[in-house]
């Protein structure tokens, strides 16, 4: 498809996964695409993979500093931006009695306080009828052991999605999420889980999911670009589940 880079989009956290997905699926539907990442290896393994009009920037999600320098990039190189699509996270497994405050921080940090800031650094280059997506999960709705802090997070960040949601309408800009449930990422490799444990929870997890099977990120990545296009003008506020019927049935 040929690229009408009239429409941008920004994905923050778009080197691996869901992100990367989703990158190539707003390429393919026409967008000029910018990417941010902080892993020096995933960045440059993103660089590789993209097509190469896609820009590719380091950025770390938690950081304002950062933060000014995506908005001033953004600015200089398009002007106004369209889609912004935050999808950056970390997962921290760990017991509450075990928790502490650079743990905490961290994971506020990146999951709600610094994509928070950098959607309000952007407002001014969002144009009427843009589209913002956070990407939460279904542990905001479906509690997992070991993963308060994360779901805590993830909850935030639909009570600020649909906040946003009635504050930009009057602006013409639209705020939605996507949950994914169980998606086949390096997610979960992060974790620190020995191969058979992790083995054994992916197992026991896709068990649960009624469609039977753990989801590919290029399955979020459409539901992203649907909620990013003119085709979901008449939907804001919403949360869409992405994970096979996960958490629906007993």
């Amino acid at each position: 498809m040929t690229q009408d880079s009239s429409r941008v989009a920004l994905i923050v956290g778009g080197t691996t996964g869901i992100g990367l997905a989703t990158a190539h699926a707003l390429h393919q539907h026409g967008y000029a695409v910018v990417v941010t990442g902080r892993n020096p290896e995933t960045l440059a393994a993103a660089q590789r993979q993209l097509p190469p009009d896609v820009t590719v920037l380091r950025a770390d999600a938690a950081s304002l500093t950062d933060a000014d320098d995506v908005v001033t990039l953004v600015k200089e190189r398009f002007e106004t931006v369209d889609v912004v699509f935050l999808n950056a996270a970390v997962v921290h497994a760990i017991a509450f009695e075990d928790l502490d405050e650079a743990t905490f921080d961290h994971a506020f940090g990146v999951n709600v306080k610094g994509q928070s800031f950098l959607l309000q650094k952007l407002l001014p280059l969002l144009t009427r009828g843009s589209s913002v997506i956070f990407t939460s999960s279904i542990g905001s709705e479906k509690a997992l052991p070991s993963q308060s802090i994360y779901t805590a997070t993830k909850g935030a960040q639909i009570g600020l999605m649909r906040a946003l949601a009635a504050e930009l309408a009057p602006r013409g800009i639209r705020v939605n999420a996507v949950s994914p449930g169980p998606i086949d990422t390096p997610a979960p490799g992060k974790l620190g889980l020995p191969e058979d444990v992790l083995g054994s929870m992916r197992e026991a997890i896709a068990s649960h999911v009624p469609l039977g099977r753990w989801g590919r990120a290029e399955e979020v990545a459409e539901a992203v670009a649907f909620l990013a296009s003119p085709r979901s003008s008449y939907v804001t506020g919403a949360n869409s589940m992405v994970g096979g019927g996960f958490g629906v049935a007993l």
